[in-house]
């Protein structure tokens, strides 16, 4: 199976439009346009057929990631708060 047949089951799967599926991979700052996103999803025998790279496919999961759970919290400042004050040695 190809990068592009995963993204057209992705697509078909979540019911993105194009707009959407350019937000998601904004999300994980990655810039595409209309046109190059069209080429992605074309017949493989189509002359404008455009193969979908690792890249995209890996940004744009990365993106989804995002769109469905929300920014990854900041582990440094987490950390500071779990650790608290000190108890005092005796």
């Amino acid at each position: 199976m190809s990068n592009n047949d995963i993204m057209k089951k992705l697509r078909v799967a979540m019911k993105f439009t194009d707009d959407d599926i350019i937000k998601v991979l904004e999300l994980a700052n990655f810039r595409i346009t209309k046109t190059e996103l069209g080429a992605i999803f074309r017949a493989d025998d189509h002359p404008n057929f455009k193969p979908c790279g690792d890249q995209i496919l890996r940004n744009f999961l990365n993106g989804l990631i995002i769109y469905k759970r929300g920014p990854m919290p900041d582990k440094r400042a987490s950390k500071s708060e779990d650790k608290g004050p000190k108890p005092e040695a005796k």
